[in-house]
């Protein structure tokens, strides 16, 4: 049997992917170990969302390398899909393995024996129509269940349909069935994940039911539990979601919502599925029903054709919505997309400044939310998440809390009261103690009196 360590790069289905991957290995003895020791054998999960993402693969396999000269490398994901003759002429790599076959990686690799010539085991993504479960398995408070997979849509700057296939979900009753099995382990909260999770009912092409029964369905789940979802389509955000979730036992008043651009020109170019006035009704709906909810949104800044007056636009429509962050990503050429021959491609230079401008702004926009719930009680879920004697974990609105290390409360809800903060301090009052709680780059601190 074989030492084995895992690597994963991009988002939180990749994670969940890994996890599921590194659970049939060990269901086959082989061992699970940190990267740093001495594995025998490297199973790196690529992300291709950026060439960024491309380069840090690469440093990945070098860095593995060092460590253990003479390990199987195996790489899978989207950057396996979309470019594996390149992968498979970086020194050290075994096996490329793309979307159809990932989940076939122990049966395809059984010896780990290391060869001259690497291999590639590719299908065309059109093959790619099986739904594989996953669900990350680190720690136990918090994990990511993997409801859906690929996408139908066709943004002009995205390579996710070409390397992950069509749209196609889990069957609710599997979803609830793996919740409650994760509940049963000792979860305290589950966040659904997927590529595209707002289309969510699509199985063998057919349309089986729709997101908005697969949220009722949790909603009935056994247990105290919190439920999030993660980034969901702002035409696919029907306000009966919004509505239920307002009012559900389970889910939390949290929503991340791409938005990409505030210029409905830009959109229009993006192939995006909606404009800018049906996003600001889900924001202006949310805030109605849900006044304290957080709401995050994804930014492409420099995708071409934006101008200086179309980046504006952008960062006053930002303004006006009364948003919690941003996540801000620099818009970067990917081969086989229609954004790539799209003339007036922005200059990297313009690209960066703006991008700057707009991370300041969701600084701004996080402190601002923050600030709001200084004084009041909030629910924190305490995770196994500790830096220089502090613990932290999130409130149902997603403020994340630190508050002096205590590994009674790992993992249970505690209720806190947002304590003031002292410039990049907050501080925290235990029920029959006082505490200093510190900040950190991921968020403000919180108390408890």
């Amino acid at each position: 049997m074989k030492k084995v360590a895992y690597y994963t790069l991009g988002c939180k289905l990749n994670f969940s992917e890994t996890s599921a991957l590194a659970d049939q290995l060990s269901q086959r003895g082989h061992q699970q170990v940190a990267f740093q020791d001495a594995p025998d054998v490297y199973i790196i999960n690529t992300c291709s969302v950026t060439e960024n993402a491309n380069k840090k693969c690469r440093k990945v396999i070098r860095e593995a390398l060092k460590i253990s000269p003479h390990a199987y490398i195996a790489i899978v994901g989207c950057y396996a899909q979309l470019k594996p003759k390149e992968i498979s002429e970086i020194p050290g790599v075994d096996i490329v393995l793309g979307a159809k076959e990932k989940f076939e990686l122990p049966d395809l690799i059984k010896g780990f024996t290391k060869s001259e010539h690497p291999k590639i085991v590719q299908s065309p993504i059109d093959q790619a129509t099986e739904f594989n479960h996953a669900h990350t398995t680190e720690g136990r408070t918090r994990t990511f269940l993997k409801v859906q997979d690929g996408c139908d849509y066709s943004c002009a700057f995205c390579t996710i349909p070409l390397a992950r296939g069509k749209s196609r979900s889990d069957t609710i009753d599997s979803v609830r069935s793996h919740a409650q099995k994760l509940l049963e382990k000792g979860t305290k909260e589950i966040v659904l994940t997927g590529v595209n999770i707002g289309d969510y009912g699509l199985q063998n092409g057919s349309r089986k039911g729709n997101f908005l029964d697969l949220v009722k369905s949790l909603d009935q789940l056994e247990g105290d539990v919190r439920i999030r979802i993660s980034s969901i389509e702002p035409n696919l955000l029907s306000k009966e979601i919004i509505e239920f979730v307002a009012h559900s036992k389970h889910f939390m008043p949290h929503f991340h919502i791409p938005m990409q651009s505030g210029s409905n020109k830009i959109l229009k170019s993006m192939r995006r599925r909606y404009l800018k006035e049906l996003y600001q009704d889900r924001i202006t709906y949310i805030h109605s029903v849900l006044p304290n909810a957080c709401i995050g949104a994804d930014v492409i800044v420099g995708f071409p054709g934006e101008g200086e007056a179309e980046f504006q636009e952008t960062v006053s429509f930002i303004d006006s919505l009364n948003l919690s962050y941003l996540h801000v990503f620099s818009y970067s050429q990917r081969e086989n997309t229609v954004a790539v021959s799209l003339p007036d491609q922005v200059e990297s230079s313009t690209i960066h400044k703006r991008s700057k401008i707009l991370r300041e702004y969701s600084k701004k926009y996080r402190q601002i939310f923050y600030d709001r719930f200084i004084g009041s009680k909030q629910k924190v879920l305490f995770e196994q998440d500790v830096n220089d004697g502090f613990m932290h974990g999130f409130t149902e609105n997603y403020i994340r809390v630190c508050a002096p290390y205590d590994p009674i409360k790992v993992n249970t809800v505690q209720q806190l009261v947002i304590g003031e903060r002292i410039d990049q301090v907050m501080e925290s009052y235990e029920v029959d103690s006082e505490s200093l709680v510190k900040n950190d780059e991921r968020g403000q601190s919180i108390p408890s009196k």
